[in-house]
């Protein structure tokens, strides 16, 4: 019997499927094999030191703030200090532990979208956080969610809620560069009176250079003329002599992104993400140490590419931080949240001193030492 040319229809459909059955286990196969590379890969233990790394972000319009805030202090009844809540540590400025001891403050820590995944573990963190400030209040928020800026609308209302004060009660929110201190205050007046934005925002910090007027957030009442509140710069710490701590602010966006090369803080991403979980990245390259490889491998399959075809390493370094900041590379802190975690912090910023002050100096020698190196046309 001759064989036909063309196949049988179901002949047709048999091979059909095949194909379509082996095309649709691929993902699946990759996956698997993904996950098996991750399961044997070996993270990197410490980040290696880096030479040269920036210590300090301390720009003249924080210094002018600080100095502005603390003749303010008499006409404010209330201090918020807003912290970023994947750096519960590393974002406490000892400045304002100085200038504001004494005065009455909560502690907001803010983006907490970015940093907890609503499990238990998260909630466990967040009891001993609220334990290294009793008896001060502690609030977390995520400026999208209504539910977390009602409840500091709640406790704005409970705290003036006997005040006879003619010209209102005054709120001063504090915080480092970009911590969201100003995102807070457009939330806080259009959940608590309904207006639109009154302060600007940016991905980028600076944005608020001077403390601004006094914003309502609150509407007056019988007995009160309702609560206001005032947005301020943020203030970076004069001096971060710990090189993580700088990186880790950087990361979170606290210092400009020109401060520390690009391929350097997404090195320490990378080296941060292999901690937690190397397979956030598996769509690009397997799981790797090596940042060049990672920064190659998105480059081609983004299409950040330049002429002649050679990876714009520097633009996926930035995409590639944004996306953590974003929320899309993972949600996890960079501090190890302790009972005796705050104690620890304080201890270690209190035995500085001299060493801090030697730092600076050790700083500023190494920073002129480079710029006379530049202009002599060698490097370091």
């Amino acid at each position: 019997m001759a064989c036909s040319d063309q196949a049988s229809p179901s002949r047709k459909h048999f091979w059909t499927r095949t194909k379509q059955q082996k095309v649709s286990k691929l993902p699946e196969a990759r996956t698997t094999q993904m996950a098996t590379m991750a399961a044997i890969f070996k993270a990197r233990a410490v980040f290696p030191p880096v030479e040269s790394l920036p210590r300090s972000y301390f720009l003249g319009h924080h210094a002018a703030g600080l100095s502005k805030m603390n003749t303010l202090l008499s006409q404010i009844d209330l201090i918020v200090e807003c912290r970023d809540y994947r750096v519960p540590l590393t974002s406490r400025n000892p400045l304002f532990e100085q200038s504001l001891a004494g005065r009455e403050r909560i502690i907001i820590y803010t983006k907490r979208d970015l940093g907890s995944n609503n499990k238990p573990a998260d909630k466990e963190r967040e009891n001993i956080i609220r334990k290294w400030h009793k008896p001060s209040e502690v609030l977390f928020s995520d400026h999208k969610d209504k539910k977390d800026i009602r409840k500091v609308l709640a406790f704005a209302r409970r705290y003036f809620e006997n005040s006879t004060s003619l010209t209102g009660s005054r709120i001063m929110v504090v915080g480092m560069p970009n911590v969201g201190k100003s995102s807070l205050l457009n939330a806080l007046r259009k959940e608590g009176v309904g207006k639109g934005k009154a302060a600007h925002t940016g991905a980028q910090p600076g944005v608020t250079r001077k403390i601004s007027t006094s914003v309502k957030i609150i509407d007056s009442t019988e007995d009160g003329e309702g609560v206001y509140l005032l947005d301020t710069p943020g203030v970076f710490i004069p001096y971060v002599p710990d090189a993580e701590a700088m990186l880790k602010l950087a990361l979170c966006g606290n210092v400009k992104d020109t401060i520390i090369p690009p391929a350097t803080l997404a090195d320490y991403l990378l080296y941060r993400v292999n901690l937690i979980d190397p397979t956030l990245y598996k769509e690009y390259c397997p799981p790797t140490n090596d940042i060049i490889e990672l920064l190659n491998a998105i480059a081609h399959k983004t299409g950040r590419l330049q002429k002649g075809g050679e990876p714009d390493t520097e633009a996926v370094a930035l995409w590639m931080i944004q996306r953590w900041r974003n929320g899309l590379w993972g949600r996890f802190l960079l501090d190890e949240v302790s009972e005796g975690g705050l104690q620890k912090r304080i201890f270690e910023e209190s035995s500085m001193g001299g060493s801090m002050n030697q730092a600076r100096r050790a700083d500023k020698e190494a920073r002129k030492l480079r710029n006379i190196k530049r202009h002599a046309g060698t490097s370091d």
